[in-house]
């Protein structure tokens, strides 16, 4: 939702910052806000007017006509104020059909006043301009304010001067003076709405007395999707939910988790103790699941409404699942059980296999609860990968234990809500359709053809709701003397919208886009689509990502791959490419008003679909001006686009090859349709595709308050294409353009038959007010009701069913009508050509394996969180297992003893460093002071490491357990040693001695003789250094001995390993592990030594080096 009503003390807390810096002239608002927590001492401390002056108090809940209700309190002391919210507070309060609690009041002064110095504004903002009433009388009698206010509409982008308000509002107002005051004040007032993207502002009344102006009573709502830009104005703001609908913690996870993605999360709780639960995948869809439980009687049981898409990942996924089954399992138990109902239209692109995968995973969380409560679930979902999803489910079900019933596109989209609850038999076998492999093989088609065939044998689809009887009362439109040029009379002239010629085709098969954003799944699947309409070349022929520099970019076209160049400028992109009219733009909600305005500079560009949603509604009105200027067409925003079946489609409209091929959209059909949402426009591919001979063309004008293009403008494009028979339009709840297509109607600019439906018809049936998925389907007027636009509509001629369920039934019935009276004549089906399978989705879908390149068993991050050795990247720092748990998990694949991780860190804290002199940490300082950078100084350094420097401990392991395990002596093996004119790795120093012990050796000796289960490799290497160091007292035991000894009695004697295992890692060179990990602590350090004292480069000193020259050449 974009426009959101925020409390009365948060408005005015924002006019009090910003409204007078546009001179207003207003007095503050002082004001003080109370709920159950308010500590009355304190608030009075903070504002000591409450204890000096009369007071007002109310509730601030978003409740309307407060004082009609008896809810405002007047001129009483500070004492009268608390008693007066004592007896209400936490007190039911019915509000026409809404009961809830008062919870939170605001106080303010009282103003003294006549009723003369009353006034009434508002400020609304519609598709094209901002409206400003005005009414010299304000107050509680205000009575018809639409009646009476005198209307001001200014333009979008335009602005407003005093002498404007004075000249076309202030007429009533006949003092010279004050009437430059209220025009000054609401200027002012329209300025600040503009610059902090308010959608709606009330005051009444405005009381306006000789010295000063004040702001009574305030209502407001802002557009929330303008957060990004506005935050720092606004502050915190608080969205309360409407009276009589609690704001639930779980709502405010769901709306954080909603913030921090890139998909839709919704979650509205109408009733925590209904039986009816969803969990729906899409905007569209969730409401018309909510329409139809409504329908079939359940709209007291029905506990929320909510939506999930966008392609959310398994763990958001989990989340959403996780939440609802909390809040249906913590209610208490209902007599009937309850349901649950996972539903969803076809998917554009979100994998529902991996959704699903979230939703099994809670599932089985909550098992146990789940079958306490006698819960059903019921499953409809399709979309890509969806045969994956529904067999994980169907498997999934057998082991639940509860009733769990699982369908795909071969069920009608709302017929799990009839089954659910009890309306509709629930069918023991469902007629699944083929699968994706299927599709994509030779012959795949014919028999999906095949399969058609039959279930058209046996009807539309069971449980038909639409009669025989009803059936042959459809009674078409008499074909217009003008039918064969497709275009009634009228419809011309109607057509133009500001220079727009919209009779225009927007698409051929030869349409060429640019596409805006890094979007390759997109662009492929674009090009799949050209290529099995059979066109001559591909539809993107370029696109534009500014942050990278101009390259290209490597796509399929069919089995051959082609390059498509990609530029940092759009203007090298339009210039390089003439023959392009079409951009597709996906960039962000924060960059999308630039990028096409941008575009709207080049002439050659005649549409552009927006993809993104939350753009602000201010942004979108002021692209939609400047589009209208030009001429363009705008798609969107907050769409997934349209299709023009044979010639071209946007983006990822249709879904997968699979749902391409299924809804026959390689070639057109006879019939087009326009909807507001994107999931639902292919739902209804699905739905005309079984019932006609399919789509024409379908366009989504997108799911917000002020789509760029409306219903009208493609409806008219499609009365006036000849080969279009056919118009079904799918509106919603909110706005109110459907009116114009009754109009239509009515005068005759629409002759072709129309089947329209819109959605939201439970919206009348909620007690408070719900906000649907889409950021325009909330009703401000029972004219926008989904349930007035349908008896409109029926009325106009249009043809609307009784409910979405019978709307593919009724289409289907039309359709035959056009066929029977030969204005359809349907074409003989050709098959497309196949088109190969990518390999990443072919592997997904367990088409094809190949052995893999790699083979790793220590990390995977591939989930929603990193896992190291099977332990969830949380639980290592939960658990704080520190660096040496972490090298137990990586190293060693297991979670060693403390003990273990404790030797490990005191490793790497004794070798991190040993000065500068030694050759590592030399070779470090010389490369950093060469100017190279951190890596290959560090890299310098860790060259050096071998069995001269630092690289013994594998060596010393290896000599020292040898001579262990074959029982050698301590001084045969020393004898042994010498005799074979080798050193012993780890035994020497060149400073520290007997005398003069290294503490290193001492900390970690002492640490491992009291901590290890058994230490017998160190206690041999301690008696062998009781033999050398009576030969030469430097002959000690060093670190690298001390950490190797101890190293392998940790691998053989800590429980941990098999001795094969423990063999394997001396074997491999595991040990000098430690040395490196900990010496690349110290090489770092002089590094950045270096760098921060500015040393220049080393050159090495003559009188260090001794030259050997010979005396003369030889």
């Amino acid at each position: 939702m974009s426009a959101k009503a925020i409390t009365e003390a948060s408005g005015k807390d924002i006019l009090n910052r910003h409204l007078n810096a546009h001179g207003a002239g207003a007095a503050t608002c002082r004001f003080a806000t109370v709920n159950a927590s308010t500590d009355w001492s304190r608030l009075s401390a903070d504002h000591p007017w409450l204890l000096t002056t009369p007071l007002v108090v109310k509730p601030d809940q978003l409740i309307k006509r407060r004082g009609k209700l008896g809810l405002i309190g007047v001129k009483k002391s500070f004492e009268q104020v608390k008693q007066w919210i004592g007896e209400r507070l936490n007190q039911d309060q019915k509000i026409g059909n809404a009961v809830g609690k008062l919870r939170n009041f605001i106080i303010e002064p009282f103003v003294p006043h006549t009723d003369a110095e009353e006034m009434y504004v508002c400020i609304y903002s519609h598709r094209s301009a901002d409206t400003i009433l005005f009414y010299h009388q304000g107050g509680v009698d205000i009575g018809d304010v639409d009646a009476k206010a005198v209307k001001l509409d200014v333009p979008v982008n335009s602005s407003l001067s005093p002498a404007d308000v004075e000249s076309k509002l202030l007429k009533e107002v006949k003092d010279s003076a004050t009437k430059e005051r209220i025009a000054k004040f609401v200027s002012a007032l329209y300025a600040t709405y503009v610059d902090l993207y308010f959608t709606y502002l009330e005051i009444n009344p405005l009381v306006v007395t000789a010295d000063n102006l004040y702001i009574l009573d305030l209502a407001a709502k802002l557009d929330s999707t303008a957060d990004f830009i506005c935050r720092p104005k606004w502050g915190e703001i608080d969205y309360p939910p409407p009276f009589g609908r609690d704001a639930y913690p779980e709502e405010a996870y769901i709306a954080d988790l909603d913030a921090k993605s890139g998909a839709s999360l919704k979650l509205t709780i109408l009733n925590r103790n209904g039986r009816i639960w969803t969990m729906v995948a899409g905007g569209g869809a969730s409401v018309i699941y909510s329409d139809t439980i409504c329908d079939l009687g359940g709209a007291s049981e029905l506990a929320n409404y909510g939506e999930y898409s966008g392609a959310p990942s398994e763990q958001q996924t989990y989340e959403y699942a996780k939440t609802i089954l909390n809040l249906m399992t913590s209610s208490p138990k209902h007599p009937e059980g309850k349901v649950l109902i996972t539903g969803g239209g076809i998917a554009n692109f979100t994998n529902v296999a991996a959704t699903f995968q979230g939703i099994i995973t809670a599932l089985r969380e909550f098992q146990p609860k789940l079958a306490e409560h006698n819960v059903s679930i019921f499953v409809r979902r399709a979309g890509p990968n969806y045969q994956e999803g529904l067999r994980k489910m169907r498997d999934f079900g057998t082991t639940l234990g509860i009733p769990l019933h699982v369908f795909g596109p071969e069920t009608h989209m709302t017929a799990i809500c009839g089954m659910a609850l009890g309306k509709r038999p629930i069918p023991q076998v469902a007629s699944v359709e083929f699968s994706t492999a299927n599709f994509l093989l030779p012959g795949g088609q014919q028999a999906q053809a095949d399969l058609k065939a039959a279930s058209e044998a046996e009807g539309l689809g069971s449980g038909s709701a639409l009669s025989a009887s009803a059936a042959k009362t459809i009674k078409l439109p008499p074909i217009s003397a003008d039918e064969g040029d497709g275009v009634a009379g009228g419809a011309v002239a109607g057509a133009q919208r500001n220079g727009t010629t919209l009779k225009r085709k927007f698409f051929s098969n030869s349409t060429k886009a640019i596409v805006w954003g890094m979007q390759q799944r997109a662009v492929q699947s674009m090009l799949d689509f050209d290529f099995i309409c059979r066109r001559d070349e591909p539809s993107v022929v370029a696109m534009v990502y500014p942050f990278t520099g101009d390259h290209k970019q490597k796509y399929y076209w069919g089995h051959k791959e082609i390059l498509i160049p990609v530029y940092k400028k759009m203007s090298d992109a339009i210039h390089k490419h003439k023959e392009v009219d079409v951009m597709v733009n996906f960039a962000s909600m924060r960059s999308a008003y630039e990028s096409t305005l941008e575009v709207l500079e080049f002439p050659q560009i005649r549409t552009v679909a927006i993809i993104a949603e939350g753009i602000p509604e201010n942004m979108t009105r002021k692209l939609i001006i400047e589009a209208d200027k030009r001429g363009v067409a705008i798609i969107g925003p907050a769409t997934v686009g349209g299709v023009k079946p044979g010639c071209f489609k946007i983006g990822n409209t249709g879904g997968m090859l699979d749902n391409i091929l299924h809804s026959k959209l390689y070639r057109p059909g006879s019939v087009a349709y326009v909807s507001r949402s994107g999931g639902m426009s292919n739902e209804l591919n699905n739905i005309i595709s079984k019932a006609t001979d399919g789509v024409i063309e379908g366009i989504a004008i997108g799911g917000d308050r002020y789509p760029g293009s409306t219903f009208m403008d493609h409806i008219l494009r499609y009365q006036a294409d000849p080969e279009t028979k056919l118009i079904v339009l799918l509106g919603e709840v909110g706005g109110t353009e459907e009116y114009d297509v009754c109009a239509a109607l009515r005068d005759g600019r629409i002759t072709k038959p129309l089947v329209a439906w819109c959605i939201g018809t439970c919206a009348s049936m909620f007690t408070s007010e719900v906000q649907f998925g889409h950021a325009g389907s909330c009703a401000n007027s029972d004219r926008e009701t989904a349930t007035a636009k349908n008896k409109a509509l029926r009325e106009a001629g249009a043809y609307v069913p009784d409910s979405f369920d019978t709307l593919g039934e009724l289409i289907h019935h039309v359709y035959g009508e056009l066929v029977k009276t030969g204005r359809v004549v349907p074409k003989e089906e050709v098959p497309p050509p196949t088109v190969p399978m990518d390999y990443s989705w072919a592997r997904e879908l367990g088409l094809i394996r190949k052995p893999a390149s790699f083979m790793t068993s220590i990390c995977d991050e591939r989930g929603q969180e990193l896992i190291y050795a099977g332990m969830p990247i949380s639980e290592v720092l939960s658990k704080d297992v520190g660096i040496g748990g972490v090298i137990s998990l990586l190293w060693f694949q297991r979670c060693l003893p403390s003990y273990v991780c404790k030797f490990f860190e005191m490793c790497l804290m004794v070798t991190a460093d040993h000065g500068p002199a030694v050759s590592g940490a030399h070779n470090t300082i010389v490369c950093a002071r060469a100017g190279k950078d951190l890596v290959s100084s560090v890299v310098s350094g860790l060259l050096t490491i071998g069995d001269r420097f630092g690289g013994a401990l594998d060596g010393s392991a290896r000599q020292f357990s040898e001579a262990y395990d074959t029982n050698l002596h301590p001084m045969e093996f020393v004898n042994k040693m010498r005799k074979e004119g080798k050193l012993i790795l780890g035994i020497g120093h060149r400073v520290k001695s007997i005398n003069n012990p290294d503490v290193r050796v001492k900390i970690i000796k002492e640490f491992v003789l009291e901590n290890f289960p058994a230490c017998p490799l160190l206690k041999y290497a301690l008696e062998v250094e009781k033999i050398t160091t009576n030969k030469k007292p430097n002959l000690i035991l060093n670190v690298d001995g001390v950490i190797a000894t101890a190293f392998v009695d940790m691998l053989r004697n800590s429980g941990s390993f098999t001795s094969e295992e423990a063999q394997e890692y001396i074997n491999v060179g595991a040990i000098n592990s430690l040395f490196v990990l900990g010496r690349s602590i110290g090489f770092i350090g002089h590094f950045m030594d270096q760098k921060r004292l500015k040393q220049g480069l080393y050159r090495h000193p003559w009188d260090d080096i001794s030259y050997v020259i010979p005396e003369q050449y030889n």
